[in-house]
């Protein structure tokens, strides 16, 4: 069996990752047969991106999938899935069983199969199936050509991730996408209370240009006051700030500090003053 040829494919999941992957998969020439799918939104989602799969529970989809099992379900679900479908006898020899999930490898599965991680958000609507080709997929499987394959079918680039390593690399890709949202969110309430009724219209291009420099030039693309050593610049902001806003700023002003310096975008005897009021600032009241 191989990726190349179509695969009878089973989705235990019919979320915002799985729907859309299995979506994925049918364009790339694979057939879906079934899906567990049990919340509404779940199922609704199953009808309009896998109109030809049946809902079924995760037993019988597992037992009709006879080529590949895709399991989309949350980290801490992911091993009562599993473990469930093996009490049932849902599981056969042959039948290739991949997972989803970031955080897990293969231990989940008892050390067989495929954990296989688009490096991409999802909302569960049509426009991420746009998105997928070209994104990377953080793969640990010892069947690399047959998930390269698939991987290739789906219009992505395989990343391979020792099993030992993937907290790490989850935890990078959900410190960088995930605290992004909070962040870019942060910062338009700021705005808001600045009075700027529009947020998005005035981060859209500095926010852009931000990430689009951080990506070519890492810690060279620091500006702003932090990396000046601006203390009293610094200290201003953290006195006007609201109370829930002030810990997560000193947090990162702390590290932008680190980094700077590191760098050498920051001089250490400029450092000083700066580091004095990122100190003098925690746990003061507002």
């Amino acid at each position: 069996m191989s990726a190349s040829s179509p695969l009878i494919v089973g989705v235990v999941g019919a979320g915002r990752v799985g729907a859309v992957l299995g979506a994925a998969l049918t364009a790339a020439g694979h057939h879906v047969v079934a899906a567990a799918a049990v919340s509404a939104a779940s199922r609704e989602r199953a009808a309009r991106l896998l109109p030809g799969a049946a809902i079924l529970p995760a037993d019988e989809v597992a037992r009709a999938a006879r080529d590949l099992l895709l399991l989309a379900v949350p980290d801490d679900a992911l091993a009562g899935v599993v473990s469930g479908l093996k009490a049932t006898g849902a599981l056969r020899p042959g039948q290739r069983i991949a997972h989803t999930s970031g955080a897990h490898g293969l231990a989940v599965l008892g050390g067989e199969g495929l954990a296989l991680h688009p490096a991409m958000t999802f909302t569960g609507a049509d426009t991420d199936l746009e998105r997928l080709p070209g994104i990377a997929w953080g793969i640990t499987t010892a069947d690399r050509v047959f998930a390269a394959r698939l991987v290739a079918d789906l219009g992505g680039v395989p990343e391979w991730v020792a099993e030992d390593a993937r907290p790490v690399y989850h935890a990078a890709l959900a410190h960088g996408a995930n605290h992004l949202v909070t962040l870019v969110n942060e910062a338009a309430d700021l705005l808001r209370a600045a009075g700027i009724g529009e947020p998005s219209r005035v981060l859209s291009p500095l926010l852009h240009a931000a990430l689009d420099n951080a990506l070519r030039l890492g810690d060279a693309a620091l500006t702003g006051p932090v990396s000046r050593g601006d203390a009293g610049t610094v200290g201003r902001h953290l006195d006007r700030m609201p109370p829930e806003s002030r810990a997560a700023y000193l947090a990162l002003a702390r590290r932008t500090a680190d980094r700077a310096i590191a760098a050498g975008r920051l001089r250490p005897q400029d450092a000083g003053p700066l580091l004095d009021v990122l100190e003098s600032k925690i746990g003061s009241p507002a």
